[in-house]
Formats: structure tokens, sequence, C-alpha cells
């Protein structure tokens, strides 16, 4: 079968994927153009997309003679794929859940100690030589242990976060999630509302899954129901926080912080949000080591291959 990588991947996975298949792979870091994505579906077997590789319903309407059988996507977010529209046209989709869990919750909490610290914020006091020593008073943030986090989305990432939160610093967990959650792994009160998770804490975690559903999930009224010193920490997808609100919020002091690895048009990020000191923004981090990439990676061509033998397909989206 002929397969088909939209990105550059470690070469142990493009190793793994030449012994079993006629594999291609695109050498360009950037996103496909929808003219790329129409090409694959009409010249291979199987396509291995990613982040921002937009295969949307009209993508699918046109591509003639379609030859592509799986979208095994590399990453856990598949908000970039239109399933429905896949399915439609007979393509199957697939995801790699599980490789991403703990390499996106240590991000979430390295953002909360940076965010809460002002960590970024020294950093450049240091690198412009304009930091005079130390002193009492210098760049006091907010305490860390012993306070409130709240986790936006309960699923293995929110999890994860909350072990980290709980039994790492000490910290009381709320949460709010879709539907109701029997065991969070560590103590743990799930909240009637977003609002209320949000109005509770002290530190407020996005980990939701991206899509139409949640898309400004996080908007002027969440905002506004957080405490003043609290701090806004996404590792989820962009635009599941309308960044016009929390740009207004950050500069107003309405809130404490925010610590960011992710942006609504990424990779633009507005001006507004560039120029604001309490906010701690990260290139899309997430997942970005060499272990947990050849591992997503490995992962999507499970899927490939158990489609390739005709067995059932190991993380169906």
């Amino acid at each position: 079968m002929k397969l088909y990588i939209s990105r550059p991947l470690p070469q142990t996975v493009l190793d793994r994927a030449r012994q079993h298949f006629d594999m291609t792979y695109r050498t360009e870091t950037t996103p496909m153009a929808e003219a790329e994505c129409v090409a694959a579906l009409e010249g291979y077997d199987v396509v291995l997309p990613t982040l921002r590789d937009m295969y949307r319903a009209e993508v699918f309407a046109a591509a003639k003679n379609l030859r592509c059988k799986l979208l095994a996507n590399f990453g856990v977010g598949y908000n970039h794929i239109d399933v429905a529209a896949a399915r439609v046209h007979g393509i199957e989709v697939t995801n790699t859940p599980g490789a991403v869990t703990d390499a996106t919750a240590d991000i979430a909490l390295m953002l909360i100690l940076m965010s809460a610290r002002r960590a970024a914020e020294g950093e450049r006091l240091v690198r412009t030589g304009t930091w005079q020593g130390w002193h009492p008073t210098q760049m006091l943030g907010l305490h860390v242990t012993g306070k409130t986090v709240a986790i936006i989305g309960m699923g293995r990432i929110g999890k994860a976060i909350a072990r980290r939160c709980h039994l790492g610093f000490g910290m009381e967990v709320v949460f709010f999630n879709r539907s109701p959650v029997a065991d969070a792994g560590v103590p743990a009160r799930q909240m009637p509302t977003l609002e209320a998770a949000m109005a509770a804490a002290d530190f407020v975690v996005i980990a939701v899954p991206g899509g139409a559903e949640t898309r400004h999930l996080i908007g002027e009224k969440a905002i506004a129901a957080m405490q003043t010193h609290a701090h806004l920490i996404n590792i989820a997808r962009g635009d599941v926080i309308d960044e016009s609100a929390l740009v207004a919020a950050l500069q107003a002091g309405r809130i404490g912080g925010a610590g960011l690895d992710v942006y609504e048009r990424e990779p633009e990020v507005p001006a507004a949000l560039l120029a604001l000191e309490n906010a701690t923004l990260l290139p899309h981090l997430g997942t970005a080591t060499l272990e947990v990439r050849t591992a997503m990676g490995m992962m999507a061509l499970d899927n490939a291959i158990a489609f390739a033998e005709g067995r059932a397909l190991p993380n169906p989206v």
C-alpha cells in the first residue's frame, strides 16, 4: 500500500514506515495546502496528516477517483479533520491518544509555575541587562503550593494534570467536565458549571478537545468569573479561548496572568498579547520531546499497519 506522511517525523518512524509501505514523506514543515490534501487523497491508500492539515468537507468533495481509505492522524487532537465528511467518503480516521498525555501534562505544570512566578518576565530582565540584583520585594509572584487548581476537561490529560498538582504541590483540585467523572485519580470536586469551577481556583487549566463544540468555550463570561489574582493556562487548542477577551482581561488586570502553549490563529500571535508582561507564551511545545514524538509516530503507524493487514484499528475516532 502507498502511504503519504505530511511532515518530517523522527527517523525511526520513517524507517518503520518504509518497512511496511511504499512510503512518501513531505519534507516541508508547514501545513499542507488544500491542493496537496486533495492530491494525497487521490494518490495514496493511507495518509498520515497532522495539526493544521485541513481535511475539511470541501477537500473530500474535490478529490476525484479517491484512493485513500484511512487518515492516520499524528496527534490526539483531530479538529483539523472533518471526521463525518471523511466517513461519508469511506475514509476512517485514527489518532494517537495516550502517547501525548504525560508530556502535555508536564507543559501545563511548567506554565503554571512560569506564569505564577513570572519566569519569562524575569528571564527577559536578565537577558536585556536591566536586572539590578536581588531585593526583598523584587518580582513578587503567586505561591503555587497549596493553592486550588480548576481543570476544565477531566480526560486523560486532565487527570494527569490533577495528579501532578495534587501529589506534587499539595493543591486542591476542582474540575468541570461535560459528563460525570467517577474517579479523577486524586481527591477532586466536580463543579456544576464552568464558571463555578473557574471562580473557585487560583489556577485554571484548559484541557478540553478542540472543535466546534469547544470553540470560545472560555470567553468573556468565563474569564470574568475568575479571581483577580488567578492564572489561566491553555495546553488544549488555541480557539478554545476567545483570545480578544483574554487580552482585554490581561490588559485591565482582571486576572493575574496567562500561560499559553497554543493560539487561536496559530502561528499568528496578536501584537497585543505579545506586548503583555503577564502573559507567558510558548511555541506549541506540548509534546516536543523526541521520545514522545516517536511514540506518536509509532502509534499512528500501528493504525496504518492494522488497516493494511485488515485488522481492527487500534485508535479509531
